[in-house]
């Protein structure tokens, strides 16, 4: 057998040279901007996370500053002396006006500090807090105050404003005070100025720049203060006027436009401040991007929004460009000399390898057949072994996802459920006060119909409990008789406060009894809450809010359950990847995607199923697919 020539070292024709350090140096670019943009989108991503964590403690602390007073309304609401003043004739309230006053000032003294205050329907001060200041609310016209016009007209109302009489911003809370000797007829508006001074004082000591901004896009405190009161982009003057009168005294607004859009930063988006505005901040020199991450407050109209310099992003890209290409310049160095090397001592080689190489691929031919077959029936056997146990795993796995899913659902709904609770909770301490001092005054009819009302509050809030309780309890899954319109009732009532407080329609047309399914109840009311919060999330910024239900037989002989909404819909591509693990349309950070999946995994352990598809008229209609109870069991529906 004859042997092959040794490869000699050979050299690069010029023009061959010359492309191969062109493309070397255009490689050696690519690796530049790659690992820069890497690092950049690792840094961006790092500090979307710190501005996240920053904008989750700037929100706490502005909720618990703005909102801890908007239950007091409902303590003005129940008192006799606000309602006497109300009740009497405009030329007879002077006489019972400084009851209401020193009522007034006494509950304000106990809270520390609110503004409290109580209007006529026509929008004038009856009876304030600050009576004794010279500079008091008493006979204030506020009657062009939006709250006052929604409080009016029966609706609760909140937002921010600047009285026109000590020019002070604050966060009010109107509640409509009805009278039951009139039919519950409005007769007046208790509210509450939340005062912002310390907001104001935790807000201008942020370092980077931050903004709160409300629904019309007018900034109510930033830092820089020189901000305050700006446009995010310009807004025509008449429209500034009219909301300069209604909520901020006539202060002007939008003397300074910002001209920023901030369209997905919900997400983060990359701005630049215009040139017109760096001089507002310290040592900013020059154009300078920033990161902009937005958050909205909830029970609030307002977002904060926080811009954090990219300046430091970029440096450190640029470190991590410079230090790969430099990296993989050694590494080249290293392999051309390795495998100048390795040329030399190849070509001898070669030959007398090819020989022993052919023996030993023989060879190991035959020994990979054998351990082949003993591989193949130890794999079978393995095989068999690892899907029995994957199968009990896998049960057991969904029965912990099943219940993550149930405590995560009761994680989203605790602000509702802590509201819902809450305002029973200051209705009974107001109404426990006003016992006490019935009580001693001898008033016991009064005082008995006090604890009536009380122990009514009592019974709402453990009804409340014991729905909460009944869905969260972790419980093997039973099939039993299960009455399909209990089953929507009592997902209903876990997401009612938030029905009620977005104004969402419920077309129910279910009988109770009429349809009686075979399957696990506690179960079926976890796939009905995940679909009915989904419609709920899916319905937010719509004009109309409607959630129908309703129920009829299948082709298949199955209980056909018709879940629909008025939201967006879906489109093509969510439509059919719908049912994919961790595929959400929502935002990042509101979903994990495995809802509909958990969904749809424990209606086929019934025998039933989970379909999707538009409703008619706009929207999205899920319909789920249930067993029927034939009776052969003779449980009662559950």
């Amino acid at each position: 057998m004859n042997r092959p020539k040794a490869l000699l070292p050979t050299t690069l024709p010029q023009p061959h040279r010359a492309l191969g350090l062109a493309v070397l140096l255009v490689v050696l670019l690519l690796l530049g901007l790659f690992s820069y943009r890497l690092s950049e989108h690792f840094g961006i991503e790092r500090m979307r996370d710190a501005a996240s964590h920053q904008l989750d403690i700037l929100a706490s602390a502005i909720d618990s500053e703005v909102t801890r007073h908007a239950s007091i309304p409902s303590a003005v609401e129940l008192n006799p002396d606000i309602l006497t003043l109300l009740r009497a004739p405009a030329e007879e309230q002077d006489v019972h006006q400084a009851a209401a006053n020193h009522f007034l000032q006494k509950l304000n003294d106990h809270l520390g500090g609110p503004a409290i205050f109580v209007l006529d329907t026509s929008g004038r001060v009856v009876a304030s807090s600050d009576w004794i200041f010279s500079d008091n609310l008493l006979g204030a016209d506020l009657s062009y105050m939006p709250f006052f016009r929604n409080a009016v007209q029966g609706t609760p109302a909140r937002h921010y404003a600047v009285d026109s009489v000590r020019q002070e911003p604050g966060y009010y809370f109107a509640l409509p005070v009805r009278d039951e000797k009139q039919d519950w007829r409005v007769i007046g508006v208790a509210v509450v100025k939340s005062g912002l001074h310390e907001l104001e004082r935790r807000w201008l000591a942020q370092e980077a720049p931050a903004l709160i901004v409300d629904s019309n896009d007018v900034v109510l405190l930033a830092s820089p203060p020189e901000w305050r009161y700006a446009t995010l982009q310009p807004k025509e003057h008449a429209a500034l006027d009219q909301i300069g009168r209604q909520q901020f005294a006539g202060h002007p607004l939008g003397e300074l436009s910002l001209d920023i859009d901030l369209s997905g930063a919900g997400d983060g988006v990359l701005v630049r401040l215009p040139k017109h505005l760096r001089g507002d901040l310290q040592g900013v020199k020059g154009e300078r991007q920033y990161l902009a991450l937005s958050r909205n407050l909830p029970g609030t109209a307002w977002r904060i929004v926080v811009f954090s310099d990219l300046r430091p992003v970029g440096v450190q890209a640029a470190t991590h460009a410079a230090l790969s290409v430099a990296a993989f310049g050694c590494l080249l160095l290293g392999v051309l000399y390795a495998r100048q090397r390795r040329r030399l001592a190849r070509g001898r080689e070669e030959a007398r390898a090819l020989l022993e190489r052919a023996n030993q691929e023989l060879e190991r031919k035959v020994e990979e057949r054998t351990a082949d077959l003993s591989d193949a029936v130890a794999g079978l056997q393995r095989e068999v072994g690892e899907r029995q146990r994957a199968e009990q795993i896998l049960r057991a796995a969904q029965d912990e996802l099943v219940q993550a899913a149930k405590l995560a659902v009761l994680g989203q709904m605790a602000t509702g459920i802590t509201h819902e609770l809450s305002q029973p909770l200051g209705a009974i301490r107001a109404l426990a006060a006003n016992a006490v001092e019935f009580m001693r005054r001898g008033d016991m009819a009064t005082t008995e119909k006090n604890m009536a009302i009380v122990e009514q509050l009592i019974e709402q809030m453990g009804n409340i409990i014991g729905q909460l309780k009944t869905f969260a309890r972790k419980s093997p899954a039973v099939n039993s008789a299960v009455d399909v319109a209990q089953a929507v009732d009592g997902a209903l009532f876990l997401f009612d406060a938030r029905l009620r407080r977005e104004g969402v329609t419920v077309d129910r047309n279910l009988a109770s009894g009429a349809w009686i399914a075979w399957c696990d109840r506690n179960r079926l009311q976890q796939v009905l809450v995940n679909l009915i919060g989904n419609a709920l999330d899916a319905m937010q910024g719509e004009a109309v809010r409607r959630l129908s239900f309703s129920v009829d037989r299948a082709s298949s002989g199955q209980l056909a359950l018709a879940v629909a909404d008025s939201g967006f819909g879906f489109t093509e591509e969510a439509l059919t990847r719908l049912f994919e693990p961790f595929f959400t349309t929502k935002q990042p950070g509101e979903g994990l995607g495995l809802g509909l999946t958990i969904s749809r995994d424990i209606l086929r352990d019934f025998g039933g199923d989970l379909l999707a598809g538009p409703a008619p008229g706009g929207g999205a209609r899920f319909v789920v697919l249930l067993p029927p109870f034939t009776g052969e069991d003779q449980e009662k529906p559950s």
